[in-house]
């Protein structure tokens, strides 16, 4: 007599149990659900803000480590941001991230909520600032795995170079606000100075 699909697949559970491979329903569903955590992309989020009036804006936080293949998204709390990669493409930029990276640029993120994200895979070091923020240093850098490429590099290392001549200095203030790659390796994740929300 052939067993139906029922008792073919409560001989086929028992069997699991048996091996110890599935002890019970919620250990099973518990397994699953650790297993699809483990294999999904890391996000890490970026707020940007700004006082009441405006006279003060940040990205919080300012310096971060992730491994390649983390995602990271800039959520907008107060205020019109931008999150834009320090690239030649981006008006005339100095190149700040990894030569084989895309570059990004998230145009105006207007409303508390609005957002963008990226996933970064190329190694080395990723600065970025907010278009309308950035000469009052509206900053940020990202260390993905190895801290190396144009990122890691003085500020003026491209001074000279043939192809750079349109090239656009980053503003002092914003010199003075990128973390140093030390600090992001040692603390991971940097906030900007002063109350936080």
């Amino acid at each position: 007599m052939k067993p139906s699909r029922r008792e073919f697949l409560k001989a086929g559970g028992l069997a699991l149990v048996g091996f110890g491979l599935v002890p019970d329903r919620r250990a099973s569903v518990a397994a699953l659900l650790g297993a699809r955590r483990r294999s999904a992309a890391v996000l890490e989020v970026i707020e940007m803000h700004s006082d009441a009036i405006g006279s003060r804006v940040w990205f919080d936080p300012i310096g971060l480590y992730v491994e390649p293949g983390a995602t990271v998204r800039w959520i907008v709390r107060e205020n019109v941001h931008t999150t834009t990669a320090y690239h030649p493409q981006n008006d005339h930029h100095p190149l700040r991230i990894p030569e084989s990276a895309v570059a990004w640029d998230s145009g105006f993120l207007v409303h508390p909520g609005d957002h963008f994200e990226v996933t970064l895979t190329v190694p080395g070091v990723y600065d970025y600032y907010c278009m309308p923020h950035e000469a009052v240093g509206m900053v940020g850098r990202i260390v993905v795995g190895q801290p190396s490429g144009p990122g890691a590099e003085p500020f003026d290392y491209w001074v000279g170079r043939p192809g750079t001549d349109s090239w656009r200095h980053v503003p002092e203030a914003a010199r003075q606000t990128l973390p140093s790659v030390a600090r992001i390796l040692h603390e991971r994740r940097v906030h900007p100075p002063g109350p936080r929300r």
